[in-house]
């Protein structure tokens, strides 16, 4: 099956082992479940918070109601909305109706997310781009949901 038989599926990035997180790391998930994903979608990798202009590495971000702070008190919330509207467009664009997102991230996290303090707390909420994306109809499952799929 080749690329444009697949369904497309929007990835985080760092999830595929790309070095994207706040801490330049990656978060990739296990090779057994790359391999099966790979063999059912063609996976469309975003890393929101670079898109919207922020470095790598960068300050760790959390959301305080409908802003996104960092650590330093910086308000990067323009920036975590505009990476959302182009992870948003890159989805639409692609014809994607499933997102598989980082979860607890203030981009990505969806139904739980850190609470502000960087205390690592969670609470019930979604990121930014979870967010968009769940109002503009497309599905999205943290990394740890897969399986669903």
């Amino acid at each position: 099956m080749n690329n444009s038989t697949k369904c497309p599926l929007l990835i985080s990035a760092c999830l595929l082992g790309t070095p994207c997180r706040y801490d330049g790391a990656s978060k990739a998930m296990p090779a057994q479940t790359l391999e099966l994903l790979q063999r059912s979608y063609h996976l469309i990798p975003v890393c929101p918070e670079e898109l919207g202009g922020l470095p790598t590495p960068r300050m760790p971000s959390e959301r305080v109601g409908d802003k996104v702070l960092m650590k330093t008190g910086k308000d990067v919330t323009e920036e975590y909305r505009k990476g959302a509207e182009i992870s948003l467009r890159i989805a639409l664009e692609a014809g994607c109706k499933i997102a598989v997102l980082k979860e607890r991230s203030p981009s990505c996290g969806h139904g739980e997310i850190y609470d502000g303090t960087f205390s690592g707390t969670l609470v019930p909420g979604n990121g930014c781009t979870a967010e968009l994306l769940l109002a503009n109809g497309i599905q999205v499952l943290g990394e740890s949901q897969v399986s669903e799929l």
